[in-house]
């Protein structure tokens, strides 16, 4: 009987070992690459997570070609320590739905094995998956979600130790928030009042308990009718509030349908030809929710987490901004959102810390070097040595607009960015425009 021992034991003639390589130059030829060196040690699993379908699908559009970009990167390995380590991405879809995300967390870390989390884009996706990283000990990191609705959201106490020691957060807070706004809000003569539409959600709970404050405290007169839930479509309490108050400010952090049937009720009744300037984040984020109001989008501002005129290269694939956007669309037809650079930061700062941890497989070591990362990426530094509390590290938000493209433009809208005060190597484009439905 022949066994595999046997034939290890076989001697191997020279004209075996000429068909050998005369096989493989014969692939190579064909462009056929051997499969990488990496030994079964040197072999990482990251899992990833973010919303591609469902109600939060604008943040998750522009994923899959991200990823791409890093796989084709990473297919080269990454090298930690002089050593090569083979890197798998699991990316997954919560379909916009928390329970979900939660389940997918745990089926990647029990079933897949992960050494890392990476996980983007709304409470509603992080949260719980991040929740199950810390449960089970998986050093995670994360962005694009207020940073106080990550921290306080999952059960930190302010002035107390930090509850957490394997999950990570980098992303934009109030304070970013805060800072955009006012020097957004000083572009254009107002009553400094502002309606403020928050949902009972974590979002829109952070925001009315942390900014709100701010924005009071920097005299601005924040009319707030109280938190609504996600899912209303009659709005007329609210509109009757910010009508009555002279609300020449609107703000609000609302998913796409809440905002749609919220500014069509506004218009019908009267109250979005009283308001220059139209603040809206979550759904002002991307260009599929503005178009979608058709001429009712024209002149809404929103704050950019990343645009293409950042002036940042990703560290992990050497692309630029445009590189990064126009790349984009001409591989899917779909105008460029910001959610591009966000995505490949996540990236850029997961593999930073990857190789910063000298041991990317013991869990501990992924999370002290987690716990001191201070890295360029794609939207510019990630320092969490100097966060607000422990866990994260701030980015910025920068101020921008939605305004009609110019004839002859591939794109209705046109996103241009207006003020740049919480980085002001970013550029302006344009000055603000008054809103007028």
């Amino acid at each position: 009987m022949i066994t595999s021992r046997t034939l290890l034991r076989q001697p191997i003639d020279r004209r075996s070992l000429l068909a050998a390589g005369t096989a493989s130059s014969m692939l190579l030829a064909a462009g056929v690459r051997p499969a990488m060196s990496a030994s079964a040690e040197r072999r990482l699993r990251i899992g990833f997570i973010s919303p591609r379908t469902g109600a939060l699908a604008e943040f998750g559009h522009t994923d899959g070609y991200v990823l791409s970009l890093a796989r084709k990167r990473l297919a080269r390995g990454l090298v930690i320590d002089g050593k090569t380590w083979e890197v798998t991405l699991l990316d997954r879809d919560t379909q916009s739905d928390p329970s979900r995300s939660s389940l997918l967390a745990k089926s990647l870390i029990n079933e897949d094995k992960i050494d890392m989390m990476l996980l983007t884009s709304t409470p509603e996706t992080i949260n719980p998956a991040a929740d199950a990283c810390e449960a089970a000990g998986v050093p995670c990191l994360s962005t694009v979600m207020p940073w106080e609705a990550w921290y306080f959201g999952r059960g930190a106490k302010p002035g107390q130790p930090s509850p957490f020691k394997w999950t990570y957060h980098f992303s934009f807070g109030v304070g970013e928030f805060n800072t955009c706004y006012v020097s957004q809000w000083g572009l254009l003569k107002t009553n400094r009042k502002v309606g403020a539409l928050y949902s009972n959600d974590a979002d829109g709970n952070a925001i009315r308990a942390h900014m709100a404050p701010l924005l009071a405290h920097e005299g601005f007169t924040i009319v707030d009718p109280g938190p609504y839930e996600d899912g209303t479509t009659d709005f007329t309490a609210q509109i009757g509030v910010f009508k009555r108050e002279h609300c020449e400010i609107f703000n609000s952090f609302p998913i796409p349908r809440d905002f749609a049937a919220f500014w069509r009720q506004a218009t019908q009744q009267g109250y979005s030809r009283k308001v220059s300037i139209c603040q809206v984040a979550k759904t002002g984020l991307f260009p599929d929710g503005i178009e979608a109001l058709g001429g009712l989008g024209y002149n809404i501002a929103s704050a950019a987490y990343w645009h293409r005129l950042f002036p940042y290269t990703s560290p992990l694939t050497g692309v630029t901004g445009p590189e990064l956007a126009d790349g984009y669309e001409q591989a899917s037809g779909q105008q460029w959102t910001q959610q591009l650079g966000a995505t490949m930061s996540l990236l850029d700062a997961g593999m930073a810390a990857l190789q910063n941890s000298g041991n990317p497989t013991a869990k501990s070591a992924v999370a002290q070097a987690l716990s001191r990362l201070v890295t360029k990426t794609m939207v510019g530094t990630v320092d969490f040595t100097h966060g607000p509390v422990p866990n994260v590290a701030t980015a910025p938000i920068i101020g921008t607009q939605w305004v009609k493209s110019a004839p002859g433009s591939r794109f209705p809208l046109d996103y241009l960015i207006t003020e740049h005060a919480t980085d002001p190597n970013v550029p302006i484009q344009a000055k603000l425009r008054p809103y007028h439905a």
